[in-house]
């Protein structure tokens, strides 16, 4: 169950609030393609299963963008706002890979609101920490530092 806020002063009271993990997803071989796709990054490590055993990784990996940009769909599960007139994604100060998510792992996401300021245009700015774990491993995946803004 995601946590609510319903008003900009709702969001205010989530500085420093720990918004736990999500559920688990599967990383498939078809969702990796269709990133590569999408993106154009074909390189093998992320779509050849059979060379890929043979590389560095023992198999295929997904994109470490594509990792990233699975930060979007999870967050909601941790984060539910209502009460706004528009949110937006403001930016990212910090992305690290510290290791990779094998085609067939399960990641989740860990989100932590670090900080919230108030912003120009009557809006919240929330400064989040996100970690994507994957399951069975001791490194994350990625660690993110991002921002969104709030308008009332």
């Amino acid at each position: 169950m995601p946590t609510l806020a319903h008003t900009i002063d709702g969001l205010k009271a989530l500085a420093g609030t720990d918004l736990g993990r999500t559920g688990w997803m599967e990383i498939t071989q078809e969702r990796v393609n269709t990133f590569a796709d999408a993106t154009g990054d074909h390189q093998w490590i992320h779509t050849d299963p059979e060379k890929a055993k043979e590389g560095p990784f023992g198999r295929t990996i997904a994109h470490g963008y594509l990792t990233l940009s699975l930060i979007i769909p999870l967050f909601e599960e941790l984060l539910e706002v209502s009460g706004t007139s528009m949110s937006v994604n403001y930016g990212l100060d910090k992305v690290r890979f510290p290791s990779p998510v094998p085609v067939g792992a399960k990641i989740r996401l860990h989100g932590t609101v670090a900080s919230v300021e108030e912003v120009k245009g009557n809006a919240v700015q929330l400064h989040l920490t996100f970690t994507v774990e994957v399951d069975g491993s001791d490194k994350p995946a990625c660690v993110a530092e991002a921002i969104y803004r709030h308008y009332a």
